[in-house]
């Protein structure tokens, strides 16, 4: 019997050839999408779980070329949604979600496009979509959708006319990870975690504290660096972990100074790091090659992925097989 670690691996291992390919076979589909959206100008990016945290990663890229993009989470959005015409685009990896169904009931709201790994799911039978390669996704944790749908998302910027640079090459299958095992240790010794970082690389933040606190099973938060300043930096002790992604320019704003408060207090925070800035003394760096915005978050994903998948299995037992929750939810549409 495959345990929850096998799964997530397959799921791994596969995770970039899967998003290449996504990436290389959906530009029609992403032009259908990348034209309603600039004909409207506007763009509510809606999803719930892992969707939302790739859609809130994707959101600023959208912005940078003149499209008035906000993320949403869709059960939320149903309950208030905005007024005006705008693309709805509808994530969902299983395309199946209760939350999705019950959205697509009343009929069209305007333009709809969406993006599912499931070409055969009823979001793809009911609207355009970009549809990832490979097989439905079986972790439990969004694993392998989150790559395939940051090259769905890179698909539709890309026809926008958006400047993607090292999107290509980071699509490549990662060569060799860094050494990761020192972040594990940390983090399996953890009781609660926090990730932090900058501009679009928080949604990639958000969605790591997510699949810790699923897998690990304790409390995970993502917080913007600004937002983990104001207040929340007060919970930090010697039970805490916190983790940094420290990227370029406008991607690593002030994180030096906030992860050095930490050291300075006694704390050991993990930097994930591909700024390519000299390393901060007495935190713990993880290397990975230099990088901006969708290029870095494929960069860094892999390797934060093995750190978190591999701390949750010191933590947590069966790993990776739900408790109380289901890889395809229901509720919320009731």
């Amino acid at each position: 019997m495959e345990t929850g670690l096998d799964i997530i691996n397959t799921e791994l291992g596969r995770q970039f050839g899967d998003a290449a390919e996504t990436f290389d076979t959906q530009s029609e589909a992403a032009r259908s999408a990348a034209n309603d959206i600039r004909k409207t100008g506007r763009l509510h990016l809606l999803g719930i779980g892992g969707s939302h945290w790739v859609n809130r990663l994707a959101e600023p890229f959208y912005r940078r070329v003149g499209i008035d993009a906000t993320a949403h989470v869709i059960s939320e959005y149903m309950r208030a949604p905005l007024p005006g015409p705008a693309v709805r685009l509808l994530t969902s990896q299983s395309g199946a979600s209760g939350e999705i169904l019950k959205f697509l009931e009343p009929g069209p709201l305007g333009p709809l496009h969406g993006l599912t790994l499931n070409a055969d799911s009823p979001l793809a039978r009911e609207i355009p979509c970009l549809t990832g390669a490979g097989p439905a996704e079986k972790s439990y944790a969004a694993t392998r959708s989150v790559t395939i749908t940051i090259a769905q998302h890179a698909a539709i910027l890309s026809a926008l006319g958006a400047e993607l640079p090292g999107v290509s090459d980071a699509l490549g299958t990662p060569k060799g990870l860094p050494d990761t095992s020192a972040a594990t240790a940390q983090l399996s010794t953890a009781r609660s975690a926090v990730f932090c970082a900058r501009g679009a690389l928080q949604g990639l933040a958000d969605g790591l504290a997510l699949t810790f606190l699923e897998l690990a099973r304790i409390p995970a938060m993502g917080l913007e660096a600004g937002m983990f300043r104001h207040g929340p930096i007060e919970m930090v002790d010697d039970s805490v972990a916190t983790v940094f992604l420290r990227g370029q320019g406008d991607e690593g704003d002030n994180l030096d100074s906030l992860v050095q408060d930490l050291v300075e207090a006694g704390f050991r925070p993990v930097i994930i790091d591909f700024s390519g800035a000299a390393v901060i003394r007495g935190a713990l760096t993880v290397p990975v090659p230099p990088a901006r915005g969708l290029a870095a978050a494929l960069r860094a994903l892999p390797v934060v992925q093995r750190i978190v998948v591999d701390a949750a299995e010191n933590i947590a037992p069966d790993m990776g097989r739900p408790l109380r929750s289901s890889k395809v939810t229901s509720g919320e549409a009731a």
